[in-house]
């Protein structure tokens, strides 16, 4: 299985188009957000991670996501993966991701122990 897209986003709407097909509506695409008020804060960012396993493999795995922030490990989250030979499918992870100030935490994905997807979530200060 492989990693196509990995966005931490607000929402996700999927709807069926003719085909049958599907189609997979995101908003709120995100690499930084203000806090919701001064640090310390704890947030619970969505990460939506989609997947397509290839035709030939057997429709299982595991992904991985670990949050760090810089070489710390602050959260990590391991799930099953079952999709459909030849499909596509999506997972959401959320962590509580705490933060003392504000800095980076990214998101380090892979599916069992295959190349790793990186992706950045800024805290910024909140918007007065």
């Amino acid at each position: 299985m492989q990693i196509v897209a990995a966005l931490f986003i607000d929402d996700i709407e999927l709807r069926p188009v003719p085909g049958p097909s599907t189609r997979i509506d995101l908003s709120g695409i995100q690499f930084s957000r203000p806090a919701p008020h001064a640090v310390p804060v704890t947030i619970e960012p969505h990460l939506c991670v989609i997947v397509r396993c290839p035709p030939d493999h057997g429709g299982t795995a595991a992904l991985e996501v670990i949050y760090r922030r810089g070489d710390e490990q602050v959260a990590r989250n391991v799930q099953a993966l079952q999709v459909e030979p030849g499909k596509f499918n999506y997972r959401l992870v959320r962590a509580e991701l705490e933060f003392a100030d504000y800095d980076t935490i990214e998101a380090h994905c892979r599916i069992d122990h295959g190349p790793v997807t990186v992706v950045p979530l800024t805290l910024l200060p909140p918007v007065d």
